[in-house]
């Protein structure tokens, strides 16, 4: 906001282009701290294109959907259904309508292409793409916690990508960063077998080899290592769950 409010009194939007910024689809929610809808638990972002004379849930998307779907582009900044933290990335869904070619204008490490699966045909990214617009979501590396440096970088990506399309008039350092575009299938999940403490021993972005510890998993009465989680292959680690208890059968990490 803060960003664009100072690009805009400058002068440094192309004329003829609008830019439309709508810090919050649920700010009911969001000020009791709550991801979905608190009266029934829903996910807003499982109505659209939504329904005007729906749920509440499907007024909202409705709502939302009518004032932003004759734009040529939208950007979201999205959360994760998994508590942890991301290696900072714009991702997209391949369902036809998306450029990667577009996506790399972000300058963005990494660009993550993911399948399309069936309950994605209900979210704001989908139905964006359907309608007319080419949808980005952003991932910072958390949303639980403030970290202005991931934050930043994902504002300058922003930036760059809006130069690069001659939306906003913005001078940056112009040595390009090379992103990497990455499929969701070739990620490689981690999980636990045991329930118990998450005892993380590396960090997001951090480079290990086959066989290096990730994390442990300890009895949350006795204190005892239930189990070490390693690395299977040589790779940076790109997600890591970050609460501090686990259950069995959880995606703990994502390696690229």
């Amino acid at each position: 906001m803060k960003k664009f409010g100072q690009l805009e009194a400058e002068g440094r939007i192309t004329p003829g282009h609008k830019i439309l910024i709508i810090p919050s689809c649920n700010p009911y929610s969001l000020n009791i701290q709550k991801r979905f809808w608190p009266i029934d638990n829903t996910d807003i972002n499982r109505m659209f294109p939504g329904y005007d004379l729906g749920e509440t849930t499907q007024r909202i998307a409705d709502g939302v959907f009518r004032e932003i779907m004759d734009y040529q582009y939208g950007i979201q900044f999205t959360s994760f259904y998994m508590p942890g933290e991301f290696m900072p990335h714009v991702r997209m869904m391949d369902e036809g309508f998306s450029s990667v070619e577009e996506a790399l204008k972000f300058e963005m490490s990494y660009v993550v292409v993911r399948n399309v699966r069936p309950y994605d045909t209900a979210t704001l990214n989908y139905n964006w793409q359907v309608w007319n617009p080419q949808a980005f979501s952003f991932y910072t590396t958390t949303t639980t916690s403030i970290n202005r440096n991931s934050a930043g970088q994902s504002v300058l990506s922003i930036m760059k990508f809006l130069s690069a399309l001659g939306i906003i008039k913005y001078q940056y350092p112009h040595q390009k960063n090379p992103s990497r575009v990455v499929r969701d299938t070739e990620m490689v999940s981690v999980r636990t077998a045991k329930s118990g403490i998450f005892e993380p021993l590396v960090q997001v972005g951090q480079d290990v080899s086959e066989g290096t510890p990730l994390a442990n998993i300890v009895h949350p009465y006795e204190g005892e290592i239930m189990e070490t989680l390693y690395a299977p292959v040589e790779a940076k680690v790109f997600f890591m769950h970050t609460d501090p208890l686990t259950y069995a059968n959880t995606a703990v990490f994502k390696l690229v």
